[in-house]
């Protein structure tokens, strides 16, 4: 049986006619189940949580079903929820954080970095059975998470202006003291005491924030990763999913049977290669992991899904994985697109994009804001009952 994948994913609550970032969580959340819909540190932001699945298809349909929950509460109060990276016209008067201690010592320990967090992400967790595995694991996969995050890329604006990045979410969030690429440990107790260190030293309060690329989970049996921006859509975070199950697994059996870890616990040049992602996407060149050297990021695509096909083979994923990594590099990162359009229209047109994306169209531009929010009176839009041009079939 296929080993068990959930995801979390944030999103940016938006007025609809501005665009910009408002301060109306808690109203959304009033109208959504708390089992599945909860804060996050910014009144402005919104995270979803999945059910547990083996099946990359029901995975897909629980985030449509999801997202359209969310997106008809958010049109009930004249708002929009866009998953992305960063949101195209966020300022830096944006920041209210939620009500709560925790959250409110994170704004006094880390002010202009909490500030300034005004950006979503997209968590996958790998099911493992013990800690020790995912330590093992954890160190085993973080070479290829870079191209991870260059799939999912969707942040190349913020605060109104182009950065040059695909992901400069990235580049906010490595500000975190305990964020980017983590070292390796010989085991759990290990990185156990590593964790109670930093909280024993104050450098953070529990260890829910460590927030490395990947770590095991503080609170369930899983392997989490956590490089990726928010995609706009669904089909990425389906893809992500099923390549970090992938990777998980393979490295699973490489360590079972006795071989090479895949890492030699030097990880200097992997923030090098995770910046290289966040600046270029899918657009420029990513560092292949097996070389350390650049090369054009189709090709690292394809080593990577050469290198995990035994395994999406095994879980019965190698079709779907690999019809939507080529149709992610044909169309190029969500950032590409976002820019696209940005050249074509303008910030705002970028903005409804985003929500026509997010809610599972496909027309970009002014075309989706004919009725703000209202998808069913677009033109050449899909019906939001049916929230994907196509669903993921296994072959």
């Amino acid at each position: 049986m296929s080993v068990r994948i959930g995801v979390e994913e944030e999103f940016h609550v938006l007025e609809v006619e501005s665009g910009l970032l408002v301060p109306r969580a808690n109203s959304l959340l009033r109208r959504l189940p708390r089992r599945t819909f909860t804060t996050e540190l910014h009144q402005s932001t919104v995270e979803s949580n999945s059910e547990v699945h083996t099946s990359l298809d029901d995975l897909y349909a629980d985030l449509a079903a999801t997202r359209r929950q969310l997106d008809a509460a958010a049109s009930s109060l004249g708002l929009a929820a866009v998953a992305a990276g960063a949101a195209p016209l966020a300022p830096a008067a944006a920041a209210h954080p939620t009500a709560g201690a925790r959250y409110r010592r994170m704004v006094e320990d880390y002010r202009t970095v909490a500030d300034e967090q005004l950006i979503c992400g997209a968590q996958v967790h790998v099911d493992v059975p013990d800690r020790d595995t995912a330590v093992r694991v954890m160190c085993a996969v973080s070479g290829w998470l870079p191209v991870l995050l260059a799939l999912s890329a969707s942040s190349p604006f913020w605060q109104g202006a182009d950065t040059g990045y695909a992901s400069w979410r990235t580049m906010l969030w490595q500000r975190w003291p305990t964020a980017g690429p983590v070292g390796c440990f010989a085991s759990a107790d290990e990185y156990d005491a590593t964790v109670r260190d930093l909280v024993g030293s104050g450098i953070i309060s529990d260890p829910g924030m460590i927030y490395y690329d990947v770590r095991p989970s503080a609170h369930l049996q899983t392997l989490e990763l956590r490089i990726c921006d928010s995609c706009p859509r669904a089909e990425t975070v389906v893809l992500v999913a099923g390549l970090f199950r992938a990777l998980v697994t393979e490295a699973r059996e490489r360590l079972g049977t006795g071989g090479a870890p895949g890492c030699d616990g030097r990880h200097e040049w992997l923030r090098g290669a995770s910046w290289r992602a966040a600046r270029s996407g899918l657009e420029g060149g990513l560092v292949d992991p097996g070389t350390h050297q650049e090369a054009p990021a189709g090709e690292v695509v394809r080593t990577l899904l050469t290198r995990l096909r035994p395994a999406l083979e095994a879980d019965g994923d190698w079709e779907t994985v690999r019809s939507l990594a080529e149709e992610a590099l044909a169309a190029g990162s969500a950032a590409r697109r976002m820019r696209h359009v940005v050249e074509e229209e303008d910030l705002l047109a970028c903005v409804d994009m985003l929500i026509a994306e997010t809610r599972g169209e496909r027309t970009p531009g002014r075309a989706a804001a004919t009725h703000r929010g209202n998808p069913a009176q677009a033109t050449g839009v899909t019906d939001p009952a049916q929230p994907f041009a196509r669903p993921l079939t296994r072959r």
